[in-house]
């Protein structure tokens, strides 16, 4: 077994005796001055691998997961265009060098090292993370991913050819780009890889124009499980509507013809293409990683035999454009460059305090054009028939419904997805007729897969577009919960605000559905969004105040480059009547434009001494049971609605609370990892003793008459205000 420093030792002694890797003589194609360039970059990003690990002992250098054996990505990287947004595999530091060094401007090497030591001057995450990434470059960062950033990519090659109908704007990606994502063998047989790639292919078989070419870097290993024989062929190469490239990626100059023919097709047919290189992975998966203790050392000897570097310098010295000794002295020279750099970046400032780390989580804000001046006239025929019926009291799903059409009138930029939201309208009739009014370009109908619709709207946020993609139910974002986390929330934490992904993501959730569908369909637990740093959630319990926060999420979006989920609560989508059948008192008019409902702000009710917090259901069973305490009990209440449930607005539910004696927290969700025990902790910060909750049960909830067994009641609510205030029943 080698460490990084015996392996360089070993191709310095095969370089200086003429000692090359045996191989094909490679396809024409590469101009020499291009192999000399892929050249360099491989032995800067050697090298780095190399000073990466000796910062390590040293205590310079945090994370040594390196690219020894792909240094042919800088290959791939001749075959792109540089404005070509690419989002790499881990390994690629030999692609992102190589587009740097036909950046005009670009130091990589300062670039890259400042990345290893977590210096605060790191251009691309300023010190939060070793990433690979930079936005002259048009590298959206990536972390140590494992797939997924391939629905992003995706979204990403889906916005450039937008369908008819949404106005691109001012957008990074030009018309003909294309979008490059690389990943490794053993990411191929993730879930989240295998639904990238298959809404791709879906796509393409379609017909759908989709310019993503996919590079799967083979180097038959994941981390210690070796990938069978023939697998990544055999799994790949026979998909319909994703044409399949191989190329041997240890030979710089037949990757580059390949990958350039993959590129060409890509571009031209604007379809996707997968592009299989099979590599080497050269020392162990990262620093602390000792390889020998799964890999035989023949294996690893193998391996290092068949060395890139070397196959490389056999390419060009068999063509004449260089000797051996030209080119052992780029390599020293590349490495005496990188030493001296490294000891520059070792000692740059790091991040020193919290708020220096967090300064990014939250995006900039952005100046954007002003809404679209949509005329009366427009908007009359927008709405068409219903146009008459805008000033009667409407429930909640129906205001949504315009409220949207409305905000794609005035927003062009602003485009729909999500499962059943065409033909059908949703499941709900949510968006009914929408797709009518404005297309399919602006109206998508997803194919199923959480996965790929929020990947969809990531990649089309990262072009400049304000996706609104829709998840058809809460329990459904299990299925994709790490594209907010993982993807979505922290691409401005990683890239320093530099790079953002704004969207407003639609949830239909929340219990109380008489009867329907048991857990998947009445999913009362919120924890998993609650707690995704810089993640907006909103949460409406009434179709007046769903218009203004739908409107007010639009803007977060679009001016603050917030993502928000906007969770709707299914079992109010049609409420009309409060207390009694036919009194209408949950309906209302279409809100006019000045009717906001500012980000951070409660609503509250009345002033009474019994203030009850709640949200979303728990406020329409506040407002009943307020009744009854007042007029069977005497008691008044302040009645307060929660509307934004992160980042808790905990100043302006204070402040609403104000004089009221007692507090009762209403929480339709799980009484453990939801809403009511932050609440509980922040009343008892601000010094409020007489406070009480009730919540749900800590349990899933059943089909049939019991659906509503578990969760909070109009009578409970009652019973336990009672309780609070010392009063009997």
């Amino acid at each position: 077994m080698s460490d990084a420093n015996q392996l360089n030792d070993k191709l310095r002694r095969r370089m200086q005796a003429g000692d090359y890797a045996v191989g094909d003589v490679g396809r024409a194609g590469l101009t020499n001055a291009a192999a000399i360039g892929i050249f360099r970059a491989q032995c800067m990003s050697r090298h780095l691998d190399r000073i990466a690990r000796n910062l390590q002992k040293n205590g310079k250098s945090f994370y040594t997961i390196g690219s020894s054996g792909h240094e042919n990505m800088a290959a791939v990287a001749e075959s792109l265009r540089d404005d070509d947004m690419a989002f790499l595999h881990y390994r690629d530091a030999a692609f992102q060098i190589r587009r740097a060094m036909r950046v005009p401007g670009s130091t990589p090497l300062q670039d890259m090292l400042l990345s290893f030591t977590c210096s605060s001057e790191d251009p691309i995450s300023g010190g939060r993370h070793k990433v690979l990434g930079s936005r002259s470059l048009a590298i959206p960062p990536q972390t140590s991913t494992i797939a997924s950033h391939l629905p992003k990519a995706v979204g990403a090659a889906y916005s450039i050819d937008m369908p008819r109908g949404v106005n691109r704007g001012l957008h990074p990606l030009r018309r003909d780009s294309i979008v490059a994502c690389t990943f490794g063998d053993a990411s191929a047989n993730h879930s989240t890889a295998q639904g990238a790639i298959n809404t791709a292919a879906w796509m393409g078989y379609r017909g759908l124009r989709l310019p993503i070419l996919f590079v799967c870097e083979d180097n038959g290993i994941g981390i210690s499980v070796p990938t069978p024989e023939g697998w990544i062929a055999s799994s790949f190469q026979h998909r319909p509507g994703l044409r399949y490239f191989y190329a041997d990626g240890l030979n710089a100059y037949d990757a580059y013809a390949v990958a350039r023919e993959a590129v060409e097709h890509v571009r031209e047919q604007r379809q996707p293409a997968f592009l299989h290189l099979s590599m080497v992975r050269l020392l162990g998966h990262a620093g602390s990683d000792p390889e020998i203790s799964y890999r035989s050392s023949e294996d690893i000897a193998s391996d290092e035999q068949q060395d890139p570097i070397l196959h490389t310098a056999r390419l060009i010295a068999d063509r004449g454009i260089l000797d051996g000794s030209a080119l052992l002295a780029i390599y020293d020279q590349v490495g005496a460059q990188c030493e001296a750099i490294a000891a520059q970046a070792a000692v740059r400032p790091h991040l020193a305090s919290a708020t220096d780390v967090m300064r990014s989580i939250v995006p900039p804000r952005r100046a954007v054009a002003p809404a679209s001046i949509v005329s009366p006239d427009e908007r009359r025929k927008a709405f068409g028939r219903e146009w008459n019926n805008i000033e009667q009291p409407q429930p909640m799903a129906k205001l949504l419904n315009w409220c949207l059409l409305d905000l794609l009138l005035e927003h062009q930029e602003i485009f729909l997805v999500g499962q059943d939201i065409g033909k059908k309208g949703g499941v709900y009739g949510v968006t009914q007729k929408l797709q009518q009014r404005f297309r399919a370009g602006r109206v998508m109908d997803s194919l199923l897969d959480e996965q790929s619709i929020l990947g969809l709207a990531i990649g089309a946020a990262h072009n400049g577009f304000l996706p609104i993609p829709e998840i058809q139910f809460l329990a459904y974002i299990h299925n994709a919960e790490d594209q907010l986390r993982g993807e979505a929330a922290t691409l401005s934490f990683f890239s320093n605000g530099q790079f953002t992904n704004p969207m407003v993501v639609r949830v239909a959730g929340l219990a109380y559905q008489r009867g329907f569908g048991g857990h998947f369909h009445n999913d009362n637990s919120l924890g998993v969004l609650r707690d995704i740093p810089g993640l907006i959630v909103a949460c409406p319990s009434s179709g007046r105040d769903a218009v203004a926060m739908l409107r007010e999420s639009v803007r977060l979006a679009r001016e603050e480059q917030r993502i928000v989920v906007f969770l709707e609560p299914i079992a109010l989508y049609n409420t009309r009547d409060l207390h009694e059948d036919g009194d209408n008192a949950w309906s209302s008019a279409y809100p006019e434009a000045t009717y906001t409902a500012p980000f951070g702000e409660v609503a509250q009710r009345g002033n009474g001494p019994l203030a009850i917090v709640s949200y979303g259901n728990g406020y329409y069973l506040a407002n009943q049971a307020s009744r009854t305490l007042e007029r069977e009990y005497g008691i008044d209440t302040c009645l307060i609605d929660l509307r934004w449930l992160a980042p808790l607005p905990v100043d302006s539910l204070i402040k609403a609370i104000g004089s009221s004696e007692h507090v009762l927290v209403v929480d339709e969700c799980r009484r453990s990892g939801n809403v009511s025990e932050a609440i509980m902790a922040h009343l008892h910060e601000a010094g409020l003793q007489r406070i009480a909750r009730l919540t749900a049960e800590d349990c899933f909830i059943p089909t049939g008459p019991a659906y509503a067994a578990t969760l909070p009641s109009c009578a409970a609510i009652v019973e336990t205000a009672l309780a609070l205030l010392g009063k009997e029943s």
